[in-house]
């Protein structure tokens, strides 16, 4: 009988002893994540996708009813846009890889030059650029094409990054801007935004009038 409590007595130790050795380890866990937590870390810069962009090259936009002509990116889908009720003449220029677009409006000037440049200013600075960090512009004037105009550039989380319009101040108006069907991020959009510009501006410098 003993003997038997003994081995009894010896297995309730070594069992006890396994519980201990546990509980050791526990602790011994839990200081090493305390101090690993104290370690300082460095965050990983926020990085942005690359973006492929394609090669430039342009084709000429000539439909015979309008008074303008320009060359726009091969890369882009032109589209007519049908208002039956405005007198103006409305165009896209869509590039579905990037979910971006340039939107153009022609006016035909009728004693209301001053007016139509209200209205862009008021369109810009009273809307789009509500939410923009600033504003800058370019002038342009090309007296041997008889175009002139400004290209707005939007810096922020605007709706719009790039507005513009040209005219010969007599007949002609035509009004521009870029788009993107996304929310408003300045930063992972530039990139993309700093190519289109590119393509607005060869667009510009190839406007000519008809009459």
């Amino acid at each position: 009988m003993s003997s038997f409590k003994f081995s009894v007595s010896s297995f309730q130790f070594q069992v006890f002893s396994f519980k201990f050795s546990v509980s050791s380890f526990k602790f011994l866990l839990m200081v090493m994540i305390l101090f690993s937590c104290q370690q300082n870390y460095t965050p990983k810069p926020h990085a942005y996708y690359r973006i492929e962009f394609p090669e430039r090259e342009y084709r000429m936009y000539d439909s015979m009813p309008r008074p303008f002509t320009f060359e726009y990116p091969v890369y882009g889908t032109l589209v007519h846009v049908i208002r039956p009720a405005s007198d103006s003449c409305w165009l896209n220029i869509s590039f579905p890889k990037y979910r971006g677009t340039i939107h153009l409006t022609y006016i035909k000037i009728d004693n209301n030059f001053d007016q139509l440049i209200e209205e862009n200013w008021k369109i810009l600075f009273k809307g789009i650029a509500q939410k923009a960090d600033a504003v800058e512009y370019d002038f342009i004037a090309n007296p041997e094409t008889n175009i002139y105009g400004t290209v707005y550039d939007i810096r922020g989380n605007a709706a719009s990054s790039v507005q513009f319009y040209v005219t010969d101040s007599v007949r002609n108006f035509l009004r521009g801007s870029l788009y993107f069907s996304a929310k408003p991020n300045y930063d992972s959009l530039a990139p993309v935004v700093n190519f289109f510009r590119k393509d607005i501006i060869h667009l510009i410098e190839t406007v000519k009038w008809k009459e």
